[in-house]
C-alpha cells in the first residue's frame, strides 16, 4: 500500500479505531446485496446489476478505510510543523511554533465551535492542541477557517502527546522555527 508520507518524521496512526465500522459496514453491504439478489431474482436484468453495485459499495468502504490508513499524521522535525490529517477530507500543518500545549483529552466530538477544529475518528478525539497563534485550515471545498484550537484522534494518544511535547521542548529551547506555515497542503 502506498503511504503519503516522506522522509524521517514520525507518524501517528488514526484508523484503527474504525476498523470495526469498517467492517460492519462492509458486512451490511454484502447482506444487502445477498438480500436484494433473493428478492430481485424474477427480474434478470436487475438481477445482474445488483451484484456489480454491491461488489461497487463494498469496494468504497474498503477505500475509505485504506486512505485513513495511508494518511496518518506527521511530525516533520526538519520543517518544525505537524500535519494533521483525515482521510482525504482534512490536511493541515500546524507550525509547532504555534502550538502552546498539547494534552491528551478524549472527547466525543460535537458540534463545531468557531475557531476549533475537530478531526475525529468513530466521533470521538483523543489529544488537544492549544494554538498559541492561528493557523487556516481549508475546508473540503475550499473556505478559509482560522482555528486556534485542534482536537484529534490518534491510536496511541499517550505516545503522541509525549512526542510532540518533547518536540515542543526542543524547539522552545533555541532552535529557530519557521514563522510562516508552509503553504497549503497538497
Amino acid at each position: 500500500m502506498r503511504t503519503n508520507w516522506a522522509g524521517g518524521g514520525r507518524v501517528f496512526g488514526y484508523a484503527r479505531g474504525r476498523r470495526a465500522l469498517v467492517a460492519g459496514s462492509a458486512l451490511a453491504c454484502v447482506l444487502e446485496t445477498l438480500t436484494m439478489s433473493v428478492l430481485l431474482r424474477d427480474w434478470p436484468p436487475l438481477d445482474q446489476v445488483v451484484p456489480v453495485l454491491g461488489l461497487l459499495a463494498v469496494a468504497s468502504v474498503a477505500a475509505l478505510h485504506a486512505s485513513s490508513v495511508a494518511r496518518p499524521h506527521l511530525l516533520d522535525p526538519d520543517t518544525f510543523a505537524l500535519r494533521l490529517r483525515r482521510a482525504a477530507r482534512a490536511d493541515v500543518i500546524v507550525p509547532l511554533g504555534h502550538i502552546a500545549s498539547a494534552e491528551r483529552e478524549l472527547r466525543v466530538a460535537r458540534r463545531r465551535s468557531d475557531g476549533e477544529l475537530d478531526l475525529p475518528v468513530g466521533f470521538r478525539t483523543s489529544v488537544t492542541l492549544q494554538l498559541a497563534e492561528p493557523v487556516t485550515h481549508l475546508t473540503l471545498l475550499g473556505r478559509q477557517r482560522e482555528v486556534h484550537a485542534v482536537h484529534f484522534h490518534a491510536d496511541d494518544a499517550e505516545l503522541a502527546v509525549a512526542t510532540l511535547q518533547a518536540q515542543l521542548r526542543a524547539v522552545r529551547r533555541g532552535r529557530s522555527v519557521p514563522s510562516t506555515c508552509p503553504g497549503p497542503p497538497g
